[in-house]
């Protein structure tokens, strides 16, 4: 009778932990992803306080570029607003992007503003911030991976269904600059 109940009990117990320890596994990698994002979103911020000082810089020189300087207003406004996704921020994020290369190819044409110290330190703390980005996104979307493997991979996926853990997107955007361009004085 007494190895019965330590055999009954055992058929109730182990099932019982292995749910718990499975769910708090889960639980962990979905806040390690809420901490990433967290990450993320400080350095996107910190691109949006750099892109009007940008602007206003190379507007000094380019006063006739108007459009290009508009729409790299309009799109920081819009990405620091969505506050959406991360498929829905990134999209908005590779729109930013090209406005921001576009920016930075319109410079080209300004050989006095390539060479403005302040305009020089704006980028070096963009490609800086880029930089940032680049690791924050590599951290959250290693987070996000190992959340997805423990969501699909048999068993912990049962569990992860039954308590409806929900999928959670990657994030991918490239930089808007890779690296300070060399100035060259005549």
């Amino acid at each position: 009778m007494e190895v019965f109940l330590v055999i009954a009990g055992a058929v109730v117990v182990l099932p019982l932990i292995f749910v718990v320890v499975q769910y708090n596994q889960l639980v962990g990698l979905r806040n390690y992803i809420r901490n990433a994002w967290g990450n993320i979103d400080t350095e996107l911020k910190r691109r949006y306080d750099l892109i009007p000082n940008l602007v206003a810089t190379v507007q000094g020189y380019a006063k006739h570029e108007r459009e290009v300087l508009e729409a790299v207003t309009r799109l920081r406004s819009r990405c620091e607003a969505n506050h959406g996704s991360p498929g829905e921020q990134a999209a908005d994020e590779r729109q930013l992007v090209g406005s921001l290369k576009q920016l930075f190819a319109l410079v080209e044409s300004y050989p006095d503003l390539k060479a403005d110290r302040h305009f020089q330190k704006l980028q070096t703390e963009l490609v800086n911030t880029e930089n940032r980005i680049q690791a924050a996104r590599r951290f959250y979307n290693g987070n996000v991976r190992d959340y997805r493997n423990k969501c699909e991979a048999f068993p912990s996926n049962l569990i992860a269904g039954m308590f409806h853990f929900q999928p959670v997107e990657f994030f991918s955007v490239e930089p808007s600059v890779k690296e300070v361009p060399d100035v060259e004085f005549d």
